[in-house]
């Protein structure tokens, strides 16, 4: 399943007043930001602007979806569309959207089967879907992925059998993203690692610690057909320990 999901913002301070109003209180706050499985850090030479990526946060009714987007609407923040039915995606699916300050849009959404804390969904736009097909196929038995949708012009996966992320044809791609999957023991990682590289994908981070975000942090990294930032990350310790 995702460990965590980043993107870098052009403003640090107007995007985390976006994300407290849309999310909450943040769990870490200081030049990276995070609630929960979702994070934001400001633009720098090593990490460019998130552009044209969709987020859906669960919620635990619809009621919640309305309420999310009256006051985030109310607050002044555009909307991407009004509550309500979206039975294209699903029978019971029930969302509304919302443009962050970099104009990614944002989602509260409930519905049968959907995450109710967290991540529950991404749409990524990317010029070539069969491409973005081929590589996170490549890498799937590495950090537990399962493709559920396979067409020429979307292709899905799900990530631990709940948390979903599709890739949609679109002229100009999603870009800035930072896709992290949580695996269970450090040869996992490598195998990720060795796999995405003998396919002949580019390398962004080998494997190793990363004391920097907490010890037993031990990660690797490659970019997707894309240019964004792919992860499997093994714990070895819990933060804090």
């Amino acid at each position: 399943m995702f460990d965590h999901v980043d993107i870098a913002v052009s403003d640090l301070a107007a995007s985390r007043r976006f994300y407290v109003e849309a999310l909450g209180l943040q769990d870490v706050d200081g030049e990276w930001v995070e609630w929960s499985d979702f994070g934001i850090r400001e633009v720098d030479d090593e990490h460019p602007l998130t552009r044209r990526l969709h987020v859906g946060f669960g919620v635990e009714d619809r009621e919640a979806v309305d309420r999310w987007w009256q006051r985030l609407t109310e607050a002044g923040y555009e909307s991407d569309g009004e509550p309500g039915p979206r039975p294209q995606y699903s029978p019971s699916y029930y969302g509304a959207f919302v443009l962050d300050p970099d104009g990614n849009s944002i989602e509260a959404v409930h519905g049968e089967g959907i995450v109710e804390k967290g991540i529950d969904h991404l749409w990524f736009r990317t010029r070539d879907p069969r491409a973005a097909k081929s590589f996170y196929e490549t890498i799937a038995a590495t950090v537990g992925l399962e493709l559920r949708h396979d067409s020429a012009e979307r292709a899905s996966f799900s990530a631990g059998g709940r948390q979903g992320f599709s890739f949609v044809a679109g002229a100009e791609p999603t870009a800035g993203v930072h896709l992290a999957f949580a695996v269970r023991s450090r040869e996992a990682v490598e195998a990720f690692h060795a796999a995405a590289l003998a396919a002949g994908y580019r390398d962004n981070g080998g494997p190793g610690e990363r004391p920097q975000y907490h010890p037993g942090y031990y990660g690797a990294f490659v970019l997707d057909p894309d240019g964004n930032n792919v992860e499997a990350v093994f714990h070895d310790r819990p933060r804090g320990d």
